[in-house]
């Protein structure tokens, strides 16, 4: 799996890792702040939440643009720095009223900002490694590692959120509002690693950062025939035609902070017991990762002592995960932004058996295209939303006033398993690793070069545009049977896949 990757791959990606961290630990709670700490309602929070993500995934497209001009690390320098001031104002506890509305929207837009200039670049960076023709073969596993280092950040996020806050509340002694700032103030921590990991390694990967655009356009030219006008308006024209379609799988799966937080919140049980309740413990998901990735290494290593090695990690793993059921005792709380780190743990998790499926497809010749992989994400996607409308026929109608103590005054109407949550996040875990890793590869493979960046943007703003169709989770939350809401999710992403189809050889045709 990590065998014969370029050496950038891996600093690129702990640099990342860092940035993610941060971003998902803030991101973990900001719905329920929202609504907790300025008394919003659904559907305006929902707008706020919304449009943050649309800037956080339409700033990459100035991003790219600046560096098709002045080059890549210096942008994601830059970014890094806006970044650190947005995260720094947002840490800062100035109670409810207007004034610290406004300085918490000022925060959001240097963090969009910043974002925009570092993360959509780092990718192109990431593209750039298998431009290399010894490299080029290895350019989709080298994406989906890369997305594996970015949910490793996000794994970690939820439990990160929820101890600060609680550790802010109980040990410092701050109120419950002005706890949720404790939490956005590990991004800024997260950021000073992510900086030093890209400075530290910077040797392994600098020939990507590019310079000024003359100088930029030549190693392309170097590296690269250069195309037709015909044939880089085809690329456009098919990079296009998938953005499209991205748009409504980001729509449905960023409601996992919104819609489905919301359903966590006011509808999911509470508590848990037995062996259900390992998995609300972020340190058995690590173990299970391990066995994992271990389970890989005892069929696949080349030397026996590779193998008694990952047997050994295999049984310490299983040894740890008795002994930790052994001490459970009672009810386990269960908060809910915990259901936020299903989805990273099963990326992690899943990304070696992913590829080692489509490497086996690959030796017989039928892996499918990237463009079609994204096809059969959409499909993936809309199970899980009808996972979810089936399994809420018959539920109330959700709230949405909040109480004195700041939570919806029907939190709790009705005791839903958790299992439903854990199921839904693992479908649409399979639909994301269809779709994210392999579009950001088809474009970083299809986009013209000198173009590179701007179309690497053009992804972000396609997912700008699906997350601030997020807020469509927000206005339907309490406006229409639970079920309802739902099935609006899964009839999108079903119409995008039969659009996906439709335009199928002539993706595949640029794929090629």
């Amino acid at each position: 799996m990590f065998e014969g990757q370029p050496k950038g791959l891996f600093a690129l990606a702990l640099a990342n890792t860092g940035e993610r961290f941060g971003y998902y630990t803030m991101l973990a709670v900001f719905a329920l702040f929202l609504r907790a700490n300025y008394g919003l309602s659904p559907a305006m929070a929902g707008t706020i939440y919304s449009s943050f993500l649309m800037l956080v995934y339409f700033f990459p497209l100035i991003g790219g643009i600046m560096a098709d001009k002045f080059g890549f690390g210096k942008m994601v320098t830059i970014g890094i720095m806006v970044m650190f001031a947005g995260y720094l104002l947002l840490s800062v506890p100035l109670g409810g009223d207007s004034v610290a509305l406004v300085v918490m929207l000022a925060a959001l837009l240097l963090i969009g900002f910043g974002t925009g200039l570092f993360k959509g670049n780092l990718q192109v960076m990431v593209g750039n490694l298998y431009d290399d023709p010894k490299y080029a073969d290895k350019r989709d596993a080298g994406f989906s590692i890369f997305y594996m280092a970015i949910n490793i950040g996000a794994l970690f996020a939820p439990t990160a959120a929820i101890k600060i806050k609680e550790y802010a509340e109980t040990a410092l002694g701050y109120s419950s509002n002005d706890a949720y700032h404790f939490s956005f103030a590990v991004a800024c921590a997260s950021l000073i690693l992510s900086i030093a990991i890209y400075y530290i390694f910077r040797k392994t990967f600098r020939h990507t950062e590019g310079g000024k655009k003359k100088d930029a356009v030549a190693d392309q030219a170097a590296a690269e025939p250069e195309l037709s006008k015909e044939e880089t308006k085809q690329r456009i024209v098919a990079l296009c035609l998938v953005f499209a379609v991205v748009i409504f799988f980001w729509m449905a799966f960023h409601q996992n902070g919104l819609s489905l937080t919301y359903f966590a919140d006011e509808f999911t049980a509470n508590s848990t017991e037995g062996v259900q309740s390992m998995a609300f413990d972020v340190w058995n998901l690590v173990l299970i990762i391990f066995i994992v990735y271990a389970g890989f290494a005892l069929f696949q290593s080349k030397t026996a002592k590779g193998r008694y090695i990952a047997a050994a990690v295999i049984i310490v793993a299983v040894a740890l995960l008795v002994y930790k059921y052994s001490l459970i005792e009672g009810a386990t709380s269960i908060s809910a932004p915990i259901f936020q780190q299903f989805n990273p743990f099963y990326v992690v998790a899943l990304t070696p058996v992913s590829m080692a499926i489509f490497g086996a497809l690959s030796a017989k010749g039928k892996e499918p295209s990237a463009p079609r992989k994204i096809a059969y994400g959409m499909i993936v996607a809309a199970a899980a939303y009808a996972l979810m409308a089936m399994f809420s026929f018959g539920l109330p109608m959700p709230e949405t006033v909040m109480g004195p103590d700041g939570e919806p005054v029907g939190k709790h109407v009705a005791d839903v398993t958790p299992n439903l949550l854990i199921g839904v996040y693992l479908v649409l875990t399979f639909g994301e690793l269809l779709l994210s890793p392999m579009g950001i590869s088809f474009v970083s493979k299809v986009a013209p070069p000198k173009y590179k960046g701007m179309m690497m943007g053009g992804w972000f703003v396609a997912t700008a545009i699906g997350n601030q169709l997020v807020v469509v989770g927000g206005l339907l939350w309490g406006s229409v049977p639970l079920w309802v809401c739902w099935s609006v999710f899964l009839g999108v992403c079903l119409v995008a896949a039969v659009f996906m189809f439709a335009m199928m050889k002539r993706l595949e045709k640029v794929a090629k």
